[in-house]
C-alpha cells in the first residue's frame, strides 16, 4: 500500500523566545515529515516579551532557506489551522514526564474536534530537555546569559528587549 500523499505536520506554539529546543524538534520533524509548518499561536490573554509578528519574522529568518519549513501566525483553535494549512498531524515536543498529562489531554481533545488529527510527540536532546520559554524569559529578565539557550540572533534581541 502506497501513500498518496504525504502528510503536513504542524508545530504549534507560542515560540516567546524561540530556542533551541523548538529547533532541534523542528530538525526532528523534518526528518519525517516533507512540509512542516511552525504555527506562532497569537494569544492575547498572555504578556509576550515579542509581539505575535516580531516572533513570526525571527523564526522565518532562521528558516529563510528551509522549503520544508513554513512559518505562519495564527489564532484559535489548533484543529481549525490544521484545516486551513490542510495538514493533519501535530507536532509536540515531550521534554519530560511532568508534560505528558497535559499533553495527553490536549492530543485527546484535539483528536475529538478533528477524528484526523494525530498528534506526533517528539524528544529533543538531552541537552535541551529541562528547557522552556518561560525559563529562558526569566534568565534573561534577570540578566543571566542565555548564550547556548537560543539561537544567536534571537539571544541578542532577547537581551536588548529585557534592557529596555
Amino acid at each position: 500500500m502506497g501513500l498518496s500523499k504525504q502528510p503536513v505536520a504542524v508545530f504549534p506554539g507560542s515560540f516567546d523566545p524561540f530556542h533551541l529546543g523548538h529547533a532541534d524538534i523542528i530538525s526532528r520533524a523534518t526528518q519525517i515529515f516533507p512540509r512542516l509548518i511552525v504555527g506562532i499561536l497569537e494569544n492575547p490573554s498572555k504578556q509576550p516579551v515579542f509581539t505575535p509578528n516580531e516572533r513570526l519574522e525571527m523564526v522565518r529568518s532562521l528558516y529563510a532557506g528551509d522549503p520544508a519549513v513554513e512559518v505562519r501566525l495564527f489564532s484559535g483553535l489548533l484543529v481549525n489551522f490544521l484545516q486551513q494549512m490542510q495538514a493533519t498531524v501535530i507536532i509536540r515536543g515531550m521534554r519530560a514526564v511532568s508534560d505528558f498529562e497535559y499533553e495527553f489531554q490536549m492530543a485527546l481533545m484535539n483528536r475529538r474536534l478533528s477524528p484526523s488529527a494525530e498528534t506526533v510527540f517528539l524528544t529533543p536532546k538531552e541537552e535541551y530537555s529541562y528547557l522552556s520559554s518561560r525559563m529562558v524569559r526569566e534568565v534573561a529578565a534577570l540578566g543571566g546569559d542565555v548564550t547556548g539557550l537560543v539561537p544567536e540572533p534571537i539571544r541578542s534581541l532577547l537581551e536588548e528587549r529585557m534592557r529596555s
